[in-house]
């Protein structure tokens, strides 16, 4: 390794070349309209995403708490965590220029 701990090999890419030339992979063609079709089926009038719903429903308001988490989360959106930092931080900066 070359002083500063970057191996030798590593080199940026040049410019104007991506470094993942095919992008972000594509998701299935049709998978949103397939879900759609399945979620609307129809069976005795319900929906199967009314049916899904109905059933987690159940199962939370019989003490199913994982089915209740599911359930609020959908409806509400996950709660916000707060995070608590104590202590000291020590930034050691080098070779840099500060206009």
């Amino acid at each position: 390794m070359k002083k500063g701990g970057v191996p030798e090999n590593l080199t940026p890419f040049p410019k104007g070349k991506s470094g993942n030339p095919n992008g972000r992979p594509k998701k299935i063609p049709e998978l949103d309209k397939l879900l759609a079709d399945v979620l609307g089926d129809e069976k005795e009038g319900i929906t199967a995403a009314q049916a899904i719903l109905m059933a987690l429903r159940k199962k939370a308001a019989a003490g199913d708490v994982r089915a209740a988490e599911v359930l609020l989360e959908r409806a509400y959106g996950k709660p916000r965590q707060s995070v608590d930092l104590a202590g000291s931080l020590d930034v050691v900066v080098t070779g840099m220029k500060i206009m």
